[in-house]
């Protein structure tokens, strides 16, 4: 039978990329480290990892049994969190990604908040526009728009009414005047955002039944959604925006909508994890915090 204690080191590895780093999380000798992954694959009678005298890693056995390991684990965490019942404590480590701008720039002020409601929470976030590996990474849960590619996932929605939206600094309007319909964007700086190499230079609209999808340039792409949203408000350009991040600095008036009349692209924002199993308390409290604060930025909403 497989001990748990070796199911542990063997994801704790593979989530480091070093055995002794593993060891050393589970505070346990290099040699002891060793030789449980030695008995792991002696009893599944495979290699689970590939080892130089520089580097190591998944074989791809390995690979196809970290998901099993990794669900096995949780799921026994899991059980002991039910057997605790209505007595689970709000503490312990959530590990959760979030997009830079989001994150930066609505979420962290909240999850102040959120922790003084549970002080005995600690959060580990990941600032990264970049889709967090949940079976990979060091991750619990992320926090994304659109849905995720993987099916295999599970999305819980935070705010699946959510739509980008195009504004621009009033400085910027008054040098360069307001584009009158969609077509009018290429007379324009449009701040570009840029995603796994793709640059987002089609930007869709509809006003009622019709739906466009125009083609726009600009002088400035990042990879980095806030630095996109700070070039808007130093009057730079155009941004095509999640509403959920910009909604603060259009009420405060340091970005103002242009063509409100046509309905940005639907982005939604949800909580996604790599299994149900990871829907802690701790989880579902965020979740709910977080949907409810997302429902103030909402009020105002051009489409509402």
């Amino acid at each position: 039978m497989l001990r748990l204690d070796d199911l542990a080191l063997f994801v704790s590895t593979a989530d480091h990329g070093s055995l002794s780093a593993a060891a050393r999380k589970l505070d346990v000798s290099p040699a002891v480290a060793s030789a449980a992954l030695k008995r792991l694959e002696q009893q599944l009678e495979v290699r689970l990892f590939a080892r130089s005298t520089r580097s190591l890693r998944l074989t791809p056995e390995g690979e196809q049994f970290l998901v099993h390991a990794r669900n096995a684990l949780t799921s026994l965490e899991e059980g002991q969190r039910q057997l605790a019942g209505g007595r689970e404590d709000i503490a312990g480590v959530l590990q959760l990604s979030v997009p830079s701008d989001f994150g930066r720039n609505v979420l962290v002020p909240w999850l102040d908040d959120f922790q003084r409601e549970h002080p005995r929470l600690a959060i580990r976030l990941h600032l990264s526009d970049r889709v967090a590996d949940l079976f990979r990474q060091s991750v619990d849960i992320a926090i994304r728009y659109g849905e995720p590619e993987d099916s295999s996932l599970v999305a819980l929605p935070l705010v699946p009414g959510n739509r980008r939206v195009l504004c621009a600094a009033p400085a910027y309007l008054e040098r360069h005047g307001r584009p009158r319909q969609p077509e009018e964007l290429s007379d324009h700086n449009c701040l570009l955002y840029q995603l796994g190499g793709r640059v987002h230079d089609r930007w869709t609209f509809s006003e009622g039944r019709r739906e466009q999808v125009v083609a726009v340039t600009g002088n400035r792409v990042c990879d980095d959604a806030d630095v996109v949203r700070r070039w808007a408000l130093s009057g730079l350009g155009i941004i095509y925006k999640s509403w959920l991040d910009v909604a603060e600095d259009v009420r405060a008036g340091r970005l103002e909508l242009v063509l409100p009349q046509y309905l940005g692209q639907a982005t939604p924002l949800n909580l996604i994890c790599a299994h149900r199993a990871q829907l802690s308390k701790p989880v579902r409290l965020l979740r709910e915090f977080v949907q409810t604060r997302c429902a103030t930025l909402l009020v105002g909403a051009p489409w509402s």
